[in-house]
């Protein structure tokens, strides 16, 4: 009997080993998605929380995605400073802008194109803790708008405002009115009484 209580005893401790062991891994957060204007700049938000003080060997990767499915391109790395790419369809057109002390690994694209449509990967690795969430950004860039297209949207929210106001300003008038006119026939009906 004694054996099965020390069998007990040590499953129920590496279980709870085991959950302390997960709940020390590296959690990502990031934007789902982004909507960017073409040839524009974007930041791109990524933070992380650790159960472990932020160690000197912190280490950040950033990898892009196309929507194309293509290879994994490398974009950022940064390990107790950071590295910018030396090749590739990101090199002098992105930076780190993040701050280590307050989990923040963001960086910034500039002059961003349609080819930089798709995902973007933030992975935080800091010892001991090397195994956690990997964050994911997807990336949309637009073409800019349209003068006429920003004033034909301006009308259309007006127009829709306009008539949102006239039909409730006819609803009031006409339960007033016929609150008047039934008033009106109760005081008739008490007077003639």
């Amino acid at each position: 009997m004694r054996g099965r209580t020390w069998l007990g005893a040590a499953l129920v401790l590496g279980a709870q080993l085991r959950a302390l062991w997960l709940a020390a891994a590296v959690e990502v957060h990031t934007a789902k998605e982004v909507v960017a204007v073409n040839g524009t700049n974007q930041r791109l938000k990524c933070t992380f929380s650790s159960s472990s003080p932020v160690s000197q060997q912190l280490s950040v990767s950033w990898n892009f995605q196309p929507e194309d499915l293509s290879a994994h391109e490398p974009v950022f790395y940064y390990l107790k400073e950071p590295y910018k790419p030396p090749s590739g369809r990101f090199k002098e057109r992105v930076t780190w802008d993040g701050n280590i002390e307050r989990n923040d690994v963001s960086i910034m694209i500039w002059n961003l194109q349609p080819s930089d449509n798709g995902t973007f990967t933030c992975q935080v690795t800091n010892w001991p803790d090397v195994y956690g969430t990997i964050g994911e950004v997807r990336l949309r860039v637009v073409q800019k708008v349209n003068f006429s297209e920003i004033h034909f949207l301006a009308v259309a929210i007006g127009s829709a405002s306009v008539l949102m106001i006239i039909v409730v300003t006819a609803a009031i008038i006409c339960r007033q009115r016929r609150r008047r006119a039934r008033d009106k026939r109760l005081e008739v009906a008490d007077t003639e009484r």
